[in-house]
Order: C-alpha cells, then sequence, then structure tokens
C-alpha cells in the first residue's frame, strides 16, 4: 500500500479491524519488503496500484483487492465474485480512484507508523 496516501491508510485501517486473526501483513510501498518483492515502481505515484502476494504469485489493482476480499473470507470472500467483470473495466475504475486518490482523499508528509498493537502487522 501507499504509506503516504490517506485512501491507503484508509484502507489499512478497515483491513486490520476485519481481519482479526492476523492473516494478511501489510507493507508501504515505500519500504524495503516492497522493494525486495515488487517490480520497479514507476517513477509517479500515481501510477502505483496495491499489491497482494501469496502462495500463487502477486497480484496487481482490481486482483489484488479482489484477493484480499477471498482471502478475509466470510461475507467478504463474495466481494471476489466480482472478478467476473472484465479486468480492463475494473482496472479502469481502479486507476480511475488511484489518479486522483490524493485529491479526493489527501496525503501524508510521511510514510504510516505502525501502533504498537499493530506492529506485528506490519513487513519493512
Amino acid at each position: 500500500f501507499d504509506g503516504e496516501c490517506l485512501l491507503c491508510n484508509g484502507f489499512v485501517d478497515v483491513l486490520i479491524k476485519i481481519d482479526r486473526r492476523g492473516r494478511i501483513r501489510l507493507a508501504p510501498l515505500q519500504g524495503a519488503t516492497a522493494r525486495e518483492y515488487l517490480p520497479p515502481l514507476p517513477a509517479d505515484p500515481e501510477l502505483w496500484s496495491i499489491f497482494y502476494m501469496d502462495a500463487q504469485g502477486i497480484y496487481s489493482q482490481s486482483d489484488a483487492a479482489l484477493q484480499i476480499c477471498r482471502s478475509l473470507g466470510g461475507g467478504w470472500a463474495l466481494l471476489s465474485y466480482l472478478r467476473i467483470v472484465p479486468r480492463g473495466i475494473r482496472n479502469g475504475l481502479y486507476r480511475w480512484v488511484a489518479r486522483n486518490r490524493y485529491r479526493w482523499f489527501g496525503k501524508r508528509d510521511t510514510c504510516r507508523m505502525p501502533t504498537a498493537e499493530d506492529r506485528d502487522r506490519f513487513l519493512p
């Protein structure tokens, strides 16, 4: 996730509350884990994406969001059925929000720092 994006950080806050078992670990795109496992990011943060990695591979954009929903299970897993919508349409909507996220939701000056309770959920 983009550690400076307020929308992304809001998503992280919700994810931490929903994923009570702590199955999903989080890493900011600005951190060492992202640099190690992800392809190089574009210079323009508006082109960045959320990524999700599991044993089957790395997912980005709407595929990442749907895989996160699937992995949460329960009612959240039902959202993963939105993959029947063609990827071009899903990613088009995703890119539109991504291009406007700083303007609509704002941006931090620095990357998010996890709280003491959440520290074990975050990768460097």
